[in-house]
């Protein structure tokens, strides 16, 4: 987040009412939102937020989830939450869309630490009262869960990637990666796209094991496995893993393209970009 100048002084409960009257009536005041949010510092919205529950014993960003929506909604999270709980609210946001944003889900599993997403699934849980895991499995049912129809449901993925507790650690494996670039490429190479070898792979290995098997599989086969999984653009489940490898693999990389696709409006940035 860019450096604003926020003032020394504030009144916190000042601060609450005004955002408590500019969500009343027909019309929300967004100018009265950015005035005050727009110029507190992390610490100070903060202290808005417990300042504005003991005034009015709600949430202050439910408040804000009912009364925005749109890229003005987004920035809200980005803006007011603290990292973990901005996480949960953005994954609740894309699971509950009509049409789920199950890349927002890949993303956080997979350019987070191990400790960073665990305190996602707290925060989640904290906030809905069920586990992160569960909502993932329950909003990928049905059809909507279909990777194509000659493919498997894609929610054993998503939920794995959500659980993942990989070891964050330096080392690796040399013999185990050049056995899984292998593993990998077999199923790929048949359009195996859920084979269980690959989903326990992905979902399991520390990042570092990952890059050293990524390597393999690009010296053994003279291209990277994200070349291999570019195809149908209608294949739902091959884009999540294409999205998990190179989250996996590169997320600064792949947070640039993201960002410059937004930038150049060829697709909108579902997500914040790491802290």
């Amino acid at each position: 987040m860019a450096t604003i100048d926020a003032p020394k002084q504030v009144s916190f409960q000042q601060d609450a009412e005004v955002l408590r009257k500019a969500c009343k009536g027909w019309g929300t005041d967004e100018k009265a939102i950015i005035s005050v949010l727009g110029n507190r510092n992390a610490a100070q919205r903060k202290q808005i937020r417990l300042a504005y529950e003991e005034l009015y014993q709600e949430d202050l960003v439910k408040r804000l989830e009912s009364e925005l929506s749109g890229d003005f909604e987004r920035a809200m999270y980005r803006w007011i939450l603290d990292p973990a709980d901005r996480d949960a609210v953005l994954a609740n946001v894309a699971i509950k869309k009509l049409t789920p944003d199950h890349h927002v889900i890949v993303e956080i599993a997979c350019t987070r630490s191990p400790e960073e997403l665990l305190a996602v699934r707290r925060a989640y849980h904290n906030r809905y009262k069920h586990s992160l895991e569960e909502h993932v499995a329950a909003h990928t049912k049905g059809d909507t869960r279909m990777a194509s129809p000659n493919q498997s449901y894609y929610d054993p993925l998503l939920v794995a990637l959500v659980t993942a507790f990989r070891y964050d650690g330096e080392e690796i494996n040399t013999r185990l990666a050049n056995s899984e670039a292998g593993i990998l490429h077999e199923a790929l190479k048949d359009k195996k796209f859920n084979h269980e070898e690959v989903i326990r792979i992905l979902t399991t290995r520390s990042k570092m094991q990952l890059m050293a098997t990524f390597n393999r599989y690009r010296d053994d086969h003279g291209t990277s496995i994200t070349k291999h999984l570019q195809g149908d653009s209608g294949d739902e489940f091959l884009k999540l893993l294409h999205t998990a490898v190179r989250c996996l693999n590169d997320p600064k990389k792949y947070f640039e393209k993201v960002l410059r696709n937004s930038i150049e409006g060829r697709e909108p940035m579902r997500m914040r970009l790491p802290e």
